[in-house]
Formats: structure tokens, sequence, C-alpha cells
């Protein structure tokens, strides 16, 4: 009898175990770059991660002192969609608005 017992406490150790520990929803960052981030004259930053996914932007102060005084963004992202398959944007944004463009990437 004592026999099954020990069998049975050591077979809900082993599950215990085996069992997925922390959350598998929680995505943390693996990968972190930052520069010039006061938001005057421009920044970039870029991050990567647990789940793939990535971004990465740059901004620039064009026409500085004049009238035509903008910031003009570049940058991009990627995702891991519910299918399965990377999606990269690559975008643009200046005075002219958001000029993005969507790329399958596998």
């Amino acid at each position: 009898m004592i026999i099954i017992q020990v069998f049975v406490l050591v077979a809900i150790a082993a599950v215990a175990l085996a069992a997925p520990q922390g959350n598998p929803n929680e995505i943390t960052i693996v990968k972190q770059e930052e520069q010039n981030n006061i938001g005057v004259g421009g920044y970039h930053f870029s991050y990567e991660q647990s789940d793939g996914q990535t971004r990465e932007e740059t901004a620039e102060l064009k026409n500085e002192g004049t009238e035509d005084e903008a910031m003009e963004v570049t940058g991009s992202f990627s995702y891991i969609s519910p299918d399965g398959h990377t999606y990269r944007v690559d975008y643009r944004a200046d005075k002219d608005g958001f000029h993005p463009t969507i790329s399958l990437v596998s």
C-alpha cells in the first residue's frame, strides 16, 4: 500500500514539474536600443520582442528654423500573424502623410 502511495505522489510531482512555468502569454523585450529620444531634432529607437515582433524608427527634423520645418519619420515593424506568416511594414511619415509598404516575409 505504501508503494502505491509513493508512486501516486511521484506521479503528481512529475505532472506538476512538467506543467508550463510562468504565463505563456507574457511577452518580453529581448533587445532594445535608443538614441537621442528627447524629441528635439530627431530620435532613433528599436526593439525586438520574445514573440518575434520587431520595430525600428528614426526621425529627422527637416527644414529646421523655416516655415516648412517638419519631422520626417522612417521605420518598420514586423509581426507574426495567427496563420504563422511573418509580415513586415516599412513606412515613411512626412508633411504629406503616412506612406506604408507591406510585405510578406515568410
